[in-house]
């Protein structure tokens, strides 16, 4: 072998050398562009704002209400939430010529009142029984002794802005200061918002009880800080009401806690490694997150490498053809829409069981191979489960939020009215309820060991 040979050897070796080292680093790029746009990761994992798919947003919505929109209007107080009413009319020497109507231009206007809250003093006389020297206290009611400092509509206030309104207990003690002129210490809205927590125990545990009986639930999981410590604060929720629970563990073992290993409906999901667990462990129906899905063939079609690009926006093809007839549903007869979403079905699948020589879409293809494909169709046959997840990821944003108000929790009080209030915000907004008063009415059966109200409908 000559020099001018070792040399051209040098050199091939080399350029495989760097066309490795190429391919390696597109594949690095590609994994770095993954975003909340095209993948699983949540949103708030994005160094910057995911660009928009092409094709949308062309055109600009203009500010405020849009043509073809009904006006809003609040309707007009009633006479009987009407407190005071001032009428103004032209003096004397104005109204000479003028003929008074019995019509009025009239503006109803709320304020507040200077003081903002009512100071009740509650006293008990004593009374001392001369034989034994026994003092006797005359009895208060429940709702007063157990109340305190605060009465049942204060505390259900206090609660109300640690729930409902993301209030740290800094917020409401400035919220106290600033508007109602009362100095609070945050030991005793810590107090009052715990006398809540336990009022909503009940209607809480209720539910809990009641989820291994649905046909249908949707399940997703965040991360959530106990004193510094890494929990999971899941979330079990369907049409009618929502529930939290947070556990140290995101592992399988909390869906056979919560749900039992005997649960007959069907989970939506998306496709995390426990849930795959429990469907193999307990043969559990789930149908995983089409959503999901779409987002990861979206970040295939908008690989570097050409034909997993290719292959990718093929299936994409396949998906929208899927919404497309699903939202149309209402143009077709029964049989005709099984029929064509069996077909598109069918063309989905023999697409992504075709794949390129990829790694990426070799992966995507053992998910649809046999019958675990089923996992992904499941809606087509139950109308009452959701192809997507996107009901408990929307639910779950509630929590990231307080996440990010919060910093978490200091303990198990701490978790469990956390559990209780997120509980009760979701659900009554989904039942059309007043958070506020469903809270108030909850503290005031606890102290009076009434019935307490319930979330189940």
């Amino acid at each position: 072998m000559n020099d001018k040979d070792v040399i051209i050897g040098q050199l091939m070796a080399e350029i495989q050398h760097l066309r490795n080292e190429n391919k390696a680093l597109r594949e690095e790029i590609d994994r770095l562009k993954k975003n909340s746009g095209n993948s699983s990761k949540p949103p708030s994992s994005d160094i910057v704002k995911p660009p928009k798919p092409k094709g949308r947003g062309k055109k600009k919505r203009q500010r405020g209400g849009q043509k073809g929109h009904k006006k809003f209007e609040r309707p007009a107080f009633t006479p009987e939430q009407i407190d005071q009413t001032i009428e103004y009319e032209l003096r004397d020497k104005d109204v000479e010529g003028l003929e008074p109507l019995d019509e009025w231009f009239i503006i109803q206007q709320v304020e507040l009142p200077e003081k903002m809250f009512h100071v009740t003093e509650h006293r008990a006389r004593k009374y001392l029984d001369p034989l034994t020297g026994q003092i006797h206290i005359a009895p208060i009611p429940d709702t007063i002794r157990k109340g305190g400092l605060l009465g049942g509509r204060f505390t259900s206030m206090v609660a109300f802005m640690k729930s409902g309104c993301h209030g740290s207990y800094g917020t409401i003690q400035k919220f106290c200061q600033e508007i109602y002129g009362l100095d609070l210490s945050r030991g005793m809205l810590n107090k009052a918002v715990q006398k809540v927590s336990e009022a909503l125990k009940e209607p809480y545990e209720q539910l809990v009880d009641q989820l291994p009986h649905e046909s249908y639930l949707g399940v997703d999981e965040t991360g959530h800080k106990d004193d510094g410590k890494l929990h999971w604060s899941w979330c079990f929720q369907n049409s009618r009401y929502c529930v939290f629970h947070i556990n140290p563990s995101r592992g399988s073992q909390v869906l056979k806690a919560v749900l039992g290993e005997t649960f007959a409906g069907t989970l939506g999901s998306d496709y995390y490694s426990a849930y795959q667990k429990y469907m193999k462990d307990c043969s559990v129906l789930i149908q995983y997150c089409m959503a999901h899905l779409i987002r990861e063939i979206c970040f295939l079609a908008e690989h570097s490498d050409a034909v997993l690009s290719r292959w990718g926006k093929k299936m994409l093809g396949w998906m929208k053809k899927l919404f497309e007839t699903l939202h149309k549903k209402a143009n077709y007869t029964a049989k005709g829409f099984k029929r064509r979403m069996e077909s598109i079905k069918q063309g989905f699948l023999k697409q992504v069981r075709r794949p390129p020589d990829h790694k990426l879409a070799r992966k995507l293809k053992k998910r649809f191979k046999g019958k675990k494909a089923d996992n992904y169709f499941v809606f087509l046959a139950d109308p009452n489960v959701e192809p997507t997840n996107n009901s408990t990821e929307q639910a779950i944003r509630y929590l990231v939020i307080d996440r990010y108000v919060t910093q978490g929790t200091r303990g198990q009080n701490g978790m469990r009215w956390c559990e209780r209030a997120w509980t009760v915000v979701a659900t009554c907004k989904r039942q059309g309820r007043n958070v506020f008063d469903f809270i108030h009415k909850a503290i005031i059966a606890h102290w009076t060991k009434q019935p307490c109200p319930t979330l189940l409908c």
